[in-house]
């Protein structure tokens, strides 16, 4: 424990006793590349065209609206490469930042400089889905997604102002004798931001049957990150059915959560628990997961600028959402009365 009381005491140093969850906002659930050996998308259907698995503008759209009014912050805006068409994403961004009012980190693969200048009134910076700096685990991990195109496009966004961010996965085989190399290339690349994430074994890639990481394998990356770099924005990302881990990841040095089913799941013993434990950390929870928003659904999307059709369609998914939620908030509510 003396390695997370001293990345918890750096902590607290450098940031406020608080936490937010950050929504991941998903666009699709195909890849062009798709053989990424430890991502879901890997496993869809080869016969289908990565274009064909987009999500409705108007389900994204309801999300970060939901998003805004619950308080959580947005990880990043991602999906599978090659999905949409730099006009297609360019039109989205300009949708979203109509919503935010803010930039938002951007996650769509190694990006030219030429399309960041085109994003850049959207976004605050780019996160590159390194997963792992170890390069024999990256070639045979990530095989057709090499790390150097992403170094690209740091130093492209590095010249333009942007900010970097990077993924990084615990439990892929990496050793702690890779911390080194991690620890190189954050300098290298001047990041700010890393979402530190524990592996998912998913059905039907290499690591099915992989035991997953340990919250003390998780803890120890967070930790070591923290005390190397104060100031470094680390993300954990924690898996519904590891919510009890979630305590010991802030005290190592997290800012924030992701990784959560937050709308599916929420108002649900889960995310109460990823409160509880957010308060077994000493953070005050910023936001909620339990808690239904005050929302006129009928005039939601007034304030936007987007079409009758678009708008329409946008308070129909709110609409859904809700429902959901509130669902699940009754079903809590009554467990508790018998």
């Amino acid at each position: 424990m003396l390695l997370i009381n001293k990345a918890e005491q750096i902590y607290k140093e450098n940031f406020s006793r608080t936490v937010k969850f950050e929504r991941a906002v998903f666009f699709s659930w195909g890849c062009t590349i798709g053989d990424c050996g430890f991502c879901y998308m890997s496993t869809q259907p080869k016969d289908k065209a990565a274009q064909e698995t987009k999500r409705s503008t108007a389900s994204i759209l309801a999300e970060f609206i939901l998003a805004k009014h619950l308080g959580w912050d947005i990880g990043f805006f991602t999906g599978g490469i090659g999905v949409f068409t730099p006009d297609e994403l360019l039109v989205l961004l300009k949708h979203i930042f109509e919503i935010t009012k803010e930039k938002i980190w951007l996650s769509v693969g190694p990006i030219p400089k030429a399309l960041l200048q085109k994003y850049q009134p959207y976004i605050m910076g780019v996160v590159g889905s390194t997963e792992t700096i170890n390069p024999v685990l990256h070639k045979k991990v990530c095989p057709s997604k090499p790390i150097a195109p992403y170094e690209k496009m740091f130093e492209a966004a590095k010249e333009l102002g942007l900010a970097r961010a990077m993924t990084f996965i615990v439990g892929m085989g990496e050793t702690k004798e890779d911390l080194p190399l991690l620890i190189d290339f954050i300098k290298k690349c001047d990041i700010s931001k890393i979402h530190m994430y524990g592996l998912i074994p998913q059905k039907g890639t290499m690591f099915e049957h992989s035991p997953i990481p340990s919250q003390e394998e998780q803890a120890w990356w967070i930790a070591q990150l923290r005390i190397a770099f104060p100031k470094l924005d680390i993300q954990c990302g924690v898996w519904e059915d590891r919510a009890e881990r979630l305590a010991l990841l802030l005290k190592a040095g997290a800012n924030s959560i992701s990784k959560f089913k937050a709308l599916k799941l929420f108002g649900t013993h889960v995310a109460r628990e990823f409160e509880r434990q957010a308060a077994l950390a000493g953070r005050t929870f910023e936001g909620t997961l339990t808690k239904l928003p005050q929302i006129n659904e009928s005039n939601i999307v007034d304030q936007y600028s987007f079409d009758r059709e678009l708008k329409k369609e946008i308070q129909k998914k709110v609409s859904e959402y809700l429902k959901v939620m509130e669902k699940n908030c009754k079903k809590v509510v009554l467990a508790q009365i018998h």
